[in-house]
């Protein structure tokens, strides 16, 4: 049994145009605690913004963790369980050799896995699972907040 302590994270992304303003949420859930995190930006991509919601919900853990990522981006959960081994292996190139996109957040989001014992699982988004509901709520606040001059 591990002494790690476990947290949940659900973690979505919201663009309003793609690319366009977004936003990005993630709530934490941790030993009878929950946290909640969003933000958000004037330029971006969806994708972009599901990468943002993993790395500043595992920025926020202040220890090695064993986590359990709730997504509902198949980007997100294969690009991370599956092609960033290649993309690494080909100095962050796809199989046809072009750059990867995103490569930035790519490569913060590898490092700080690294970090935890972490497990991906992906949801169907917008179908009533509870955690990736209230995430999308979060990531819609953290655009609207932004484009309303909060969180700048």
């Amino acid at each position: 049994m591990s002494n790690k302590e476990y947290v949940e994270i659900h973690a979505d992304g919201a663009c309003k145009g793609n690319p366009g303003p977004g936003g990005w949420g993630a709530w934490l859930a941790f030993d009878g605690k929950e946290k909640e995190l969003c933000g958000g930006e004037a330029l971006t991509t969806n994708n972009r913004m599901e990468l943002t919601a993993v790395i500043r919900a595992l920025e926020a853990l202040k220890r090695s963790c064993k986590v359990k990522v709730f997504t509902d981006s198949v980007y997100v959960q294969k690009g991370i369980t599956e092609w960033i081994h290649g993309w690494k292996m080909r100095n962050w190139r796809t199989s046809d050799k072009k750059p990867v996109k995103n490569d930035d957040l790519w490569r913060a989001l590898d490092v700080l896995a690294q970090q935890h014992d972490v497990e991906w699982q992906w949801v169907k988004g917008h179908a009533g699972h509870a955690g990736n509901e209230r995430a999308d709520m979060l990531a819609n606040r953290g655009v609207e907040e932004f484009m309303n001059g909060v969180n700048q």
